[in-house]
């Protein structure tokens, strides 16, 4: 786990303290479903174009990516030209396994520093698992500087566990731990897929810390659910488990769920969320 060094610190205080000007950035949550030939005509081969185009599309500036292995990783980045990314794999702390990337526009935002931790009792240890955990889980987070002005962002990208709702409570509280060690007047994005509902027990707790964009946006936009299965699931039954959140301070112009395909070939397994937001 790379901690956040105290001359960080005073560099976001510092920053803080001078006049800011308003900025606007698109940020997006994207799980992008890991390659596995079980998709079939769905697998990431058939998808990789549409799923980095609506990327481009939406001009968007920092994307939180989930189930991005190597491989999707390499195809992401070379085809996103104007981006660069952060992260590591979840099993080694370098390239095995899936990663929480972000992706950030590089002529929006110049990165200062970044690191990954495990969502565990030892969260130093890569590889390691916490809270009977079914698979390994990170976050992993990267401080901004935005271009051409004195704002910065602090963006940090999770994907929770899917079977231990233990795993995602201790998880999401250690990724808060974290976030407090921040100034209060950073600018803070939450992406990722939570595997949890508006009301589950883990979104409660987040919202006690920061706030959903999707419920101050001044617009919304698509569908009122994220996760689909390939269209498997019937719309009814369907529900949010994809979000972006921020802190106080951070003002949301438009929350969109996006449309499931492209050009008629799905995106992922989920829909990509977006959230426009102005710092003040």
């Amino acid at each position: 786990m790379k901690k956040l060094p105290y001359f960080l610190m005073l560099l976001v205080l510092f920053c803080a303290c001078g006049p800011k000007q308003d900025v606007e950035l698109a940020v997006m949550t994207f799980n992008i479903r890991m390659d596995t030939p079980y998709d079939s005509l769905n697998s990431w081969q058939y998808r990789k174009d549409v799923a980095t185009e609506i990327i481009v599309n939406q001009n968007i500036d920092i994307v939180g990516t989930q189930e991005v292995l190597y491989n999707q990783l390499s195809d992401l980045n070379n085809q996103l030209k104007d981006y660069d990314y952060i992260g590591v794999g979840r099993e080694d702390g370098k390239n095995k396994g899936e990663f929480s990337s972000i992706f950030y526009n590089k002529k929006r935002l110049t990165l200062v520093d970044s690191g990954t931790y495990w969502l565990s009792e030892t969260p130093d240890v890569p590889g390691s698992k916490g809270w009977n955990a079914a698979c390994e889980r990170v976050a992993t987070w990267g401080i901004f500087n935005i271009v051409n002005t004195n704002q910065q962002v602090f963006a940090i990208n999770t994907h929770l566990d899917h079977v231990s709702n233990d795993a995602r409570v201790n998880g999401i509280k250690l990724i808060l731990k974290q976030i407090k060690k921040l100034d209060k007047k950073t600018p803070i994005v939450l992406t990722g897929d939570f595997n949890s509902t508006p009301d589950s027990e883990v979104v409660t707790y987040i919202k006690n810390h920061l706030i959903d964009t999707r419920e101050i946006a001044k617009e919304t936009y698509g569908p009122n659910s994220t996760f689909h299965n390939f269209g498997k699931i019937p719309e009814n039954d369907r529900n949010i488990i994809d979000y972006i959140f921020v802190n106080e301070g951070v003002e949301v112009t438009k929350y969109s769920v996006l449309d499931e395909k492209l050009d008629g070939i799905f995106l992922s397994d989920h829909n990509p969320v977006v959230a426009n937001i102005v710092l003040k």
